[in-house]
């Protein structure tokens, strides 16, 4: 690897993030935006403040397009380079006390199936001296000899997990892979390592660890396992420092609970439902092994997904951010209370998260704001003055006034179950009878959409196009019943909803029903093609990438595989269906089978390196529906893995799907 520095861009290019912004927007006036305008890696994209508040660590794009790490003096507001590459981008950076930080390494500049390395984890002094390699990017460790002492490299396999709360001293806590002989993750061992001697400390494990919870001394408390489909949760009782069983319950079925946090007083938290619907935030008493009967902070009609604000020099918790329809901050100070209103005074049109050092009562503050049409802008405002300074914008090239709004709405599926979508309209097309494509999200057991800035979604508004994206049953973050109506539901009553989520845009009179197209990655794609299968009348194009076309092959392990052997076996047959006696099912609802019924225009791209999703799945079902339909579109792209990780394969796909679009749904598309 080349460790050559490079200093002089950062402030250039972060003084750009700043002025760019106005400038593009002024040419902009008259342009519909670029696809490259949407599509481009983050000039800017992270920020974090040092412990005492200090100073700020950031991850800026040099000149060259490199990402590098920088610090700012938040006193004189100036920024050093601290660490940067020629030949690999800093991936993300941690603060481990006032003087120290680490960070990993990944490389914007090849695409996924060309990554032949591991991110690594770096220390450096935030003045940008003494510098270490701390787990290499190889999977192999390395050894270094010197007169008294041996030096060791951890292996590339090994992952940063947390710092010492405490943030007096100069370790961090890292993660090592214990994998099986088919390279299946079995464990996670938990290390402390020191960022300037390199030096270890492994902690014992009483099973196959998947998750390890640090207290706020510094000291590895709860642990939690994964073992023949089930979880158990185990406690390091601090007086005899032994591992204790406090609980043990299915992995799937959404029993138990999830290790959540310590607080900074030692209160232990955890998520769960307690015999409810939705998950919240409780609080856990070690000592009596028992949950409070009352949760710390739920969400109505959500699962509480958001993190703890912690003030180390107070010892407790003074907020919350969490989500619901979107990001949202929950304070129980009553001065942090203050300083959100007056920043949200000054920034009325985003959503404005704050964060601290250790201590919330010092001068700066940081504020990330952002909304549905502003993509993130990183700001320091000081107390004392009231005065926000901006540092720096995600994407310069972005004009919020031409973005789209979104809103979530709600609608009826044929059941009567309610299904959460996101609206998004094209700005100045108006609200009735537009061309719409309904934007279907992988996973599936994720949430998919938030309010935030969506470079997918915003291109396909800026061509006019309205678009929904459903959270259909499965969709996790709404509740255990919506979750659980998803198992063993592909191509069925999941489909059902994204169909039901078109006829209800058609209902309200916002989509054209001549002219919608279905579209997605990953699952989306699989629900794209099975839509287009099953809903004819509705959908009259479809765009799917990296989907999913014979459900039989996830069940297969594989050099191209990464689907582990855990999850076959457990989960699949839970979520998906049971490979022997759902084998009819699981036939019928997989679009390789059912090919000959699709004759709309269909858009497909895939990687050639895909491991999620391997190639095969997109060639077979290319050569079982090619013969009978002329209308379809191949695209590969040999060196992408799952998803388009360089910009150049980004714009040339969208460009396509424009084109695409616009022939179909759009206004060069035939009257039906």
């Amino acid at each position: 690897m080349n460790f050559q520095r490079v200093f002089r861009s950062v402030t250039g290019a972060i003084l750009l993030g700043l002025t760019l912004a106005s400038a593009t927007a002024t040419l902009a006036e008259t342009a519909r935006p670029s696809v490259e305008s949407f599509f481009q890696n983050p000039a800017f994209s992270e920020m974090a403040l040092s412990p005492d508040g200090r100073f700020a660590g950031i991850l800026v794009a040099s000149s060259g397009g490199r990402v590098q790490l920088a610090v700012m003096d938040l006193a004189s507001m100036t920024p050093k380079a601290v660490s940067g590459f020629s030949d690999a981008d800093i991936g993300e950076f941690h603060w481990v006390n006032n003087d120290r930080l680490v960070f990993s390494m990944t490389d914007r500049q090849v695409a996924t199936g060309d990554i032949r390395y591991y991110p690594g984890l770096f220390a450096v002094n935030r003045d940008g001296s003494n510098m270490r390699t701390l787990v290499d990017r190889s999977p192999y460790a390395q050894f270094t000899t010197g007169t008294a002492i041996t030096s060791k490299v951890l292996p590339g396999d090994t992952y940063f997990a947390d710092v010492d709360r405490a943030n007096t001293s100069d370790d961090v806590f890292v993660m090592e892979a214990v994998r099986n002989n088919v390279f299946d993750l079995k464990a996670l061992n938990l290390l402390r390592l020191n960022t300037k001697t390199g030096r270890t400390t492994e902690f014992e494990r009483p099973g196959n660890s998947v998750d390890w919870i640090i207290d706020q001394t510094g000291t590895p408390r709860v642990t939690m396992t994964f073992e023949d489909g089930r979880n158990a949760v185990y406690y390091r009782d601090p007086a005899n420092e032994r591992w204790r069983k406090i609980a043990e319950f299915d992995a799937f079925n959404g029993e138990g609970f999830k290790p959540y946090s310590f607080g900074p007083d030692g209160t232990f938290y955890v998520l769960a439902r307690n015999g409810k619907d939705t998950e919240a935030l409780y609080r856990y008493d070690l000592v009596k092994n028992a949950m409070d009967s009352e949760p710390m902070v739920a969400t109505a009609g959500y699962d509480f997904r958001g993190d703890l604000v912690m003030d180390g020099n107070k010892k407790k918790v003074i907020g919350v951010h969490y989500e619901t329809d979107a990001s949202a901050s929950l304070w129980f100070d009553d001065s942090v209370k203050k300083i959100q209103k007056s920043v949200d005074d000054l920034l009325p049109g985003t959503i404005n998260r704050l964060s601290f050092g250790r201590n919330s009562q010092t001068t700066n503050v940081l504020v990330h704001a952002f909304s549905d049409v502003q993509p993130g802008m990183y700001l320091i405002y000081d107390t004392a003055t009231n005065k926000l300074t901006l540092v720096g914008r995600a994407q310069p090239g972005v004009d919020p006034k031409k973005m789209a709004l979104s809103d979530m709405i709600h609608y009826k599926a044929r059941d009567g179950l309610d299904i959460p979508a996101y609206l998004s309209l094209p700005p100045g097309k108006g609200k009735k009878n537009l061309p719409m494509v309904v934007l279907v999200h992988g996973g599936p057991w994720v949430r998919g959409s938030s309010w935030n800035w969506d470079a997918e979604v915003q291109f396909l508004a800026s061509r006019g196009y309205a678009v929904l994206q459903p959270e259909f049953r499965g969709s996790t973050g709404f509740g255990f019943k919506h979750y659980s109506a998803g198992w063993k539901q592909w191509g069925l009553a999941m489909q059902d909803d994204i169909a039901d989520g078109a006829q209800w845009a058609i209902s309200q009179g916002i989509a054209d029903p001549k002219r919608i197209c279905i579209a997605g990655a990953s699952y989306g794609g699989y629900a794209s093609l099975m839509g287009l299968a099953n809903n004819p009348e509705l959908f009259r194009c479809g765009v799917e990438w990296v989907g999913v076309t014979d459900i039989n092959l996830m069940f297969k392990s594989s050099w191209e595989n990464d689907a582990s052997a855990e999850w076959q076996r457990y989960g699949m047959p839970i979520l998906v269906g049971d490979e022997t006696s759902d084998a009819a099912q699981l036939k019928a609802t997989s679009p390789v089978n059912i090919a000959e019924r699709i004759r709309q225009p269909l858009l497909m791209a895939y990687g050639g390196s895909d491991r999620r999703v391997p190639i095969r799945h997109g060639e077979s079902f290319r050569d079982a529906v090619m013969p009978h339909n002329p209308d379809v579109e191949w695209i590969d792209y040999p060196e992408e893995g799952h998803g388009w990780a360089l910009v150049k394969n980004r714009v040339d796909f969208w460009t396509r799907v424009e084109s695409f679009l616009e022939k179909n749904i759009g206004k060069g598309a035939p009257s039906r």
